[in-house]
């Protein structure tokens, strides 16, 4: 489409606009009729750690959006000569899991508890025996039974428990509801009645019942919605709170928010029984869409859901590109120490590339990326390691494909499971997130630590904002029970399967050879977070 037909589409409402909170980037995507990418607006965000807990000020939540939708309004505004009032749909999407609790006044009881945080154990474990049923330590009812469990004061007091896409989308909107997706981050999920498991929502209102709260736990969640679910318009409260310079129009309708899980699977198309997808990131996740159920729980596989509902297992690692990312902030510091100012992007794609040219099992090198705590391997905390040999050969390519390795480390841990003891079959796997935007590198080193091909589309960069655009057009644009594998295999990505890559034999081998290093050194790991140096 030329630049006339694209502003004529922005002028009629052809569009649609998806907002994402990511870890560390607040993103915008519009989209046009044809579902491609046209305007985007981003704003760089940290989450914090304070008094134990990481997590995010809804001074920030606010500010942050803000400051994204007026960067999306001046990208369009520059490209098309439109002055942006209105689009034809919208969504939030946002970091899946996490814990928010409000009160009758709408007040945030605790600081935002996000899904990094690993301080829920016994309530995980409680819960996991209970239900036998896998409730990671990051879910919201296990951040709701730990605050019982820790008789934090207000728990009382609570009126509502959300995710962060649902609370913004519930200020937007007026409405508590949530896409089945992140929902099933929250509670466990009756795949046939696509809402939350009544079994196990009776079995935890009798276990928490001696505590005499006012309220019973359906009650205080969001309402679960399928992808293409009406989930309510933007109020004129809601305008005025994203679009600060008061001229975004009222009325646009919005679809179920979801977390970012879900809009990675729609971002690569991976919606389809027997599809699967990798996003990395700062953090790190696979997610399958099964043929049928586990034959049993597992501590490391989350039991989530399509967007549309349909079954997921979700082998999920806290830690993957944080490290890396301050390793190559290091050497652009040296850089420019040197006299040289090196481009940010032209610095990871040396340094990614070089990375190919290290030994297939890094050389005897060995690291750990873990900036937070790790469920998949055992870790409340966190303490980013490199580790040497005196034997081990320390180069810049096998310093590189070993922080390139260790991202992938966690996360194999899960996969083995789905693989080796489940059977799990896989026709399609595609990556997605910033650790595969140099070409060919990430991918490689995914393919080969799954050992299976990977895919990449031109569009891995675009992410969850774009994936949470085309839900939105998904909810304007759908035919008559259409549903949404076949929406965006025929309207979205119809001639576009990726570039894939097969995994390199050697390079199998050499990293199955770093994996059984990773496994033995997290003796190492657990040294320096037992040391309390830090």
């Amino acid at each position: 489409m030329n630049i006339q037909e694209i502003k004529k589409g922005i002028l009629e409402n052809k569009t649609a606009l998806g907002i994402e909170f990511g870890s560390t980037r607040i993103k915008a995507v519009l989209v046009n009729e044809k579902n491609l990418p046209i305007a985007s607006g981003g704003y760089e965000w940290e989450n914090r750690y304070e008094n134990g807990i990481w997590t995010y000020s809804l001074e920030d939540v606010w500010k942050g959006v803000q400051e994204c939708y007026q960067k999306l309004v001046q990208d369009v505004n520059e490209k098309y000569g439109v002055e942006l009032t209105s689009v034809g749909a919208m969504g939030i999407s946002a970091m899946m899991h996490g814990y928010m609790p409000f009160n009758k006044n709408g007040e945030l009881l605790v600081p935002f508890r996000t899904w990094r945080n690993n301080i829920t154990e016994k309530a995980s474990d409680a819960l996991t025996e209970l239900f036998q049923y896998n409730i990671p330590q990051r879910w919201s009812i296990a951040h709701l039974y730990q605050a019982i469990l820790n008789k934090e004061e207000h728990v009382k007091d609570i009126d509502y428990i959300t995710t962060l896409e649902a609370y913004v989308h519930w200020k937007l909107t007026g409405k508590k509801v949530l896409g089945i997706g992140d929902a099933a981050g929250m509670f466990p999920i009756d795949i046939a009645a696509k809402d939350y498991n009544q079994d196990m929502i009776e079995k935890f209102d009798h276990l928490i019942a001696p505590y005499g709260f006012s309220w019973k736990l359906r009650d205080i969640m969001p309402k679960v919605l399928v992808a293409g679910q009406d989930a309510g318009f933007l109020t004129e409260e809601g305008a005025r709170l994203l679009d600060v310079k008061g001229k975004l129009k009222a009325g646009i309708p919005m679809c179920p928010p979801e977390g970012d899980a879900g809009t990675g699977m729609v971002a690569t198309n991976s919606v389809a029984r027997r599809t699967g997808n990798v996003s990395a990131g700062t953090s790190v996740f696979a997610m399958i869409v099964l043929e049928k159920e586990l034959s049993r729980p597992y501590k490391e596989i989350d039991m989530v859901t399509t967007p549309s509902g349909d079954l997921v297992a979700m082998a999920h690692s806290n830690n993957c590109t944080s490290d890396l990312n301050a390793w190559v902030g290091l050497f652009g510091e040296f850089a420019e120490a040197m006299g040289i100012k090196a481009d940010t992007s032209k610095l990871f794609e040396v340094l990614y590339n070089k990375a190919l040219e290290g030994d297939v099992d890094c050389g005897g090198l060995l690291s750990y990326c873990y900036f937070s705590g790790e469920h998949m391997t055992g870790f409340e905390e966190g303490r980013p390691l490199f580790v040497r040999s005196p034997e081990s050969r320390f180069t810049l390519a096998n310093f590189m494909r070993t922080n390139l390795y260790t991202c992938f480390g966690a996360m194999r841990v899960g996969l083995n499971i789905l693989f080796e003891k489940e059977g799990v079959k896989v026709d399609r796997l595609l990556g997605h997130g910033g650790l595969f935007k140099t070409k060919g590198v990430g991918q490689q080193i995914l393919a080969d630590a799954v050992n299976a091909p990977v895919s990449v589309m031109e569009t891995a960069g675009e992410g969850g904002a774009w994936g949470i655009a085309l839900l939105a057009s998904y909810l304007i644009n759908k035919e008559k029970g259409e549903t949404l594998d076949h929406f965006l295999d025929t309207e979205v990505f119809e001639g576009n399967e990726g570039t894939s890559l097969m995994p390199d034999p050697q390079g199998v081998k050499g990293f199955q050879e770093f994996m059984d290093r990773y496994i033995k050194g997290l003796e190492i790991e657990k040294a320096a977070v037992n040391s309390k140096i830090w």
